[in-house]
This record gives C-alpha cells, structure tokens and sequence, in this order.
C-alpha cells in the first residue's frame, strides 16, 4: 500500500530567495507498506518545475500496488513524486532485508559531510548581521539574484570574513550584471557561483572564460539532461526532487564524474527525512549543501545529526 500526507514544518525565520519568500516548509510524506514493513519518504513539490501539492499526490495514488524500484523509474519523470516513492522503496528494502541503503546501493560507508549554510535574500544590513552570526561556519551560501547584489555582498563578506561564499542567483541575473559582477566575486573570494543566467539563456557562460567555477542548477535535471550542459558549466548541482530520487541520482553523479563535472549536492527546504538519502549522494562530492532541516523551527523525530563536522548519516529510525 502506497499513502501520501501532507505535512508542514514552520521555518525559524522567512526565507527569500528571488523568485519570491516563505514561512514554512509544505512537503509530502510518502509511505509503502508491505508485508508488515513500512518504508517511508519525504519530496518537496517545486513550482519551478511544474509540480505542485495536487499533482505530486495525483502522480503518487495512480501508481499500481506492489510497484518496484526499477518500474517507478520508467513510471513516473523525473521530479519529486518519483523521489519520494523511490527513496520509500529504498528504505522498505533496507527494513526488509536489515541493510543499510548504502550497502544495498553498493556505496562506501556513508561519513559526516561538510556542508553550506544558506543566508536568504534581504537587505544589506541584515544580511550582514545574518553572516556575523554564523562567521563560525567554514561555508556559508548566499542568495541573491537582482540588480542591486554587490552592496548585500560585501555586506556578508565584512560579517564573515573567514567563511567560504558561495552565490547562488537562482536564475535571476542578466548576462550583463553577471558580466560585470564576476570580478567582484573573485575579489571577495567566492568559491562558486549557483545558476547566474535563467536555464535555456545561459549560452553565454560557453562564450567567455569562467575564472570563477558555475553550477548548474536549474539547468541540471536527471542524467540525460547533463551533456548539453558541457563548456557552460563546471559543476552539477544535484537535488533528489529534480533527479527523481536516489536511484537517478546515482546514475547522475556517475554520469557528471565521467563529463568531467564537479558535484555539488543540493536541497529544497525540507525536513531530515528529505536530505537522509541525500547524504549518501554527496558522499566526496566538492560542495553539499544540504541544510534544510537547520532551517526549521521544527524537524522529524530522529533527526539528521548536524556539528562542526557537518551533517552526519541517518540513522535507522529515520531512514536507510
């Protein structure tokens, strides 16, 4: 039997990024129970990518009962409804059989990973503010995304002069603001910059010289979608709910690794339950960033442990 809740977590403070704000997390939480055993898993539906509550839910009830692994793959695109019912299964076979998903994937054994901490989109003086509470963290991830960025990003890099920055516009700059933007963040020492131009207008990024390494993310999807992205981009961010779930991903951090792509794993704004899986992907990727449930004013029960080494493997009671 295969069930879907939906569930809301209240985030700790209102996150910005340009395409628009939010106050809470709106995920769906899918569960497969079968033989007394009961796997379960978590997808945020993305509006960028066309899915919503209602859809993910419609996709999710039409499936048959008793659907493997290997079918949903075929049965359902890449998105978030796939995520879900795939990273459900994978934990229904891990309960099943009593091993861990990674030694079910064939992977190493998962280690703590370091991660970025997102500051949301605001204004300068805040932002500021947000960079100096966390200037203890090596890695800190900036949304920005409009015209008036350069003020907001020397704000941050006076809060947390010792961090690591990584920018990510989320689609939301021209080629000419990239353009004269760039020296900038080279100056300020940014190690990586997210989606500058919107997906399908980033020709550019092939035409001029990237001193300053970039991330797909829009761009990037499932497996398929990463060869059209070579000479435009030097790392791959992968998310679970673009891929489809753990099993696509797998097959897309191989298939990076042999374009030459760096890796960067990445989230929405979700609870532990969505990143545990996540966590196995981005074992010895350059860049995670995998710090949604830090975002909440409340998590799961059993959640993903976070510390200065990063945030570590699930543990059984919450998933794998």
């Amino acid at each position: 039997m295969i069930t879907v809740t939906a569930d809301t977590f209240p985030l700790a403070q209102t996150f910005t990024i340009s395409r628009g704000s939010k106050t809470h997390a709106h995920v769906l939480t899918v569960r497969v129970s079968r033989g007394g055993v009961t796997g379960w898993a978590e997808c945020v539906p993305y509006p960028r990518y066309g899915d919503t509550l209602e859809r993910v839910v419609a996709q999710i009830s039409a499936l048959p009962e008793g659907i493997t692994r290997e079918a949903v793959q075929t049965a359902l695109p890449a998105g978030s409804a796939r995520n879900a019912v795939d990273c459900a299964l994978w934990d229904l076979a891990a309960k099943t059989s009593g091993r861990p998903v990674w030694q079910l994937a064939g992977l190493a054994a998962p280690k703590p990973v370091r991660i970025a901490y997102t500051l949301s989109l605001n204004s300068p003086e805040v932002m500021r503010a947000e960079a100096a509470k966390h200037a203890h963290r090596p890695l800190l991830k900036i949304k920005l995304g409009t015209p008036e960025d350069m003020p907001r990003l020397e704000a941050v890099r006076a809060g947390a002069p010792k961090s690591t920055l990584i920018i990510d516009a989320n689609e939301g700059w021209t080629p000419e603001i990239y353009a004269d933007l760039a020296p900038h963040l080279i100056r300020l020492g940014v190690a990586l910059v997210e989606q500058p131009l919107p997906q399908g207008a980033d020709d550019m990024l092939a035409e001029i010289a990237r001193p300053l390494p970039v991330a797909a993310d829009e761009s990037a999807h499932d497996a398929a979608s990463l060869a059209a992205l070579q000479g435009k981009y030097d790392v791959i961010n992968l998310k679970l709910d673009k891929t489809g779930g753990l099993t696509e991903a797998l097959r897309a951090r191989a298939e990076a690794e042999r374009l030459g792509f760096k890796l960067m794993v990445g989230c929405m704004v979700g609870s532990s339950l969505a990143m545990a899986p996540a966590v196995l992907l981005a074992q010895g990727a350059a860049f995670c960033d995998l710090d949604g449930p830090l975002l909440l004013a409340q998590d799961r029960v059993n959640p993903l442990h976070y510390d200065e080494a990063g945030v570590h493997p699930p543990i059984a009671a919450l998933w794998g």
